[in-house]
């Protein structure tokens, strides 16, 4: 079988970040030189946020040619993803909370305006362009422009969060919502984060000197309490003939064999009708482009419309499905189960539960463990 482009795309990525550049991230990662300086971060969050690479081959292959102090920051900062993901794994009605709030708010003219580039930010209107028409912003200029958005401009965080996921390709439930979270002073509680015009001097190299930016600001206050949900039964194995996966993994290096063995795989992109939250065409189109590449190396594989799973489900009272993560993929999932009566056999990995047990409180309590999740998962 063929390795298909897109994978040998983001092989080849993360080969020369990690031969020229990575030894550079710690001291560079910070400044945001503009769309056509990139080599100072890995530009593969794009890869990553879908799977195309898998987080732990990546650091494993990185520790194979660097030692790990050397690289420590840019392994952390891939954890941080994992992370994101086990904490929202905890507390799936974060999400719940979030698809349910961003239907409150009403647009009015300073949103639009936001939603526009139409501020008087002038660095604030060249990221909404950003965003907008390459779909990826340098990981500081999120920060900075959560923080304008919500404590300047004086609007929902959840609407900004939305906007990003619209317009993000690497976007993803866990990391996107609980970052907007983060800025706000939700995620730790009662201390959140203010874009100062100096840092945004420095780390634009000189590019932005915004005025009229908010000087000081209260954590944004939510009362909702969410406790840490537990599951105990995760599944590994192959029980059905049929198998569905999604855009957000499409890693297949550690399942190959368990693929091959499959009378059919369905590969499924929800289109706008079947999301909360529609997509912009530049996202869609790039999704539509990764599932193309995993279908290309399988012949029992099958790219569908979700429309026609039941009908290809005729006749299945079960059926596997490569985990989604909590986001709307899963939540899709859930609904169909429950109005067409096929149960759904999850296949996790491993090396996500494993981390997810370190996952119920802040990163800093994750990032003690991580010496230890990469002695068990990684060199081992």
């Amino acid at each position: 079988m063929n390795t298909p482009n897109i994978y040998l795309q983001a092989k080849k990525n993360s080969e020369d970040f990690f031969n020229k550049d990575v030894l550079n991230y710690s001291r560079l990662r910070n400044f945001d030189f503009g769309i056509n300086k990139r080599n100072n971060v890995s530009n593969l969050s794009k890869f990553i946020s879908h799977r195309i690479i898998y987080e732990y081959d990546l650091i494993r292959k990185l520790l194979n040619l660097h030692n790990l102090e050397l690289v420590e920051k840019f392994v952390q900062e891939v954890f941080w993803r994992i992370y994101w993901k086990g904490w929202l794994e905890k507390r799936p009605e974060v999400w719940d909370d979030f698809k349910k709030d961003i239907n409150l708010f009403k647009s009015n003219k300073n949103l639009q305006n936001a939603l526009d580039g139409k501020t008087n930010i002038n660095c604030f209107n060249q990221w909404v362009y950003e965003l907008k028409k390459y779909n990826h912003l340098h990981n500081h200029t999120r920060m900075w422009f959560a923080s304008i958005w919500i404590f300047t401009l004086k609007l929902p965080w959840q609407l900004g969060a939305k906007f990003f996921i619209e317009h993000l390709l690497d976007g993803d439930a866990a990391s996107n919502t609980l970052s907007w979270r983060w800025v706000a002073g939700l995620q730790t509680k009662g201390k959140n984060y203010l874009a100062k015009t100096w840092n945004i001097q420095k780390f634009t190299n000189n590019r932005f000197i915004p005025e009229n930016l908010a000087n000081k600001s209260l954590a944004i206050i939510d009362n909702r309490e969410y406790k840490i949900s537990e599951n105990s039964k995760y599944n590994f194995a192959k029980i059905n003939h049929h198998l569905i996966l999604f855009e957000n993994d499409l890693y297949y290096e550690d399942r190959n064999e368990i693929f091959i063995k499959y009378d059919k795989i369905y590969v499924i992109l929800l289109d706008n009708t079947q999301r909360e939250i529609e997509l912009s065409e530049n996202v869609l189109n790039f999704k539509k482009k990764l599932i193309e590449s995993f279908n290309l190396k399988y012949t029992n594989s099958e790219v569908i419309n979700a429309f026609k799973l039941i009908k290809k489900l005729n006749g299945c009272s079960s059926i596997d499905v490569i985990y989604p993560f909590i986001g709307e993929n899963l939540d899709f999932l859930k609904k169909f189960s429950k109005d067409s009566g096929i149960k759904i056999n999850f296949l996790y990995r491993k090396e996500d539960i494993y981390c997810w047990k370190f996952s119920k409180k802040g990163f800093f309590n994750f990032k003690k463990n991580i010496p230890e999740i990469i002695d068990e998962l990684i060199l081992k």
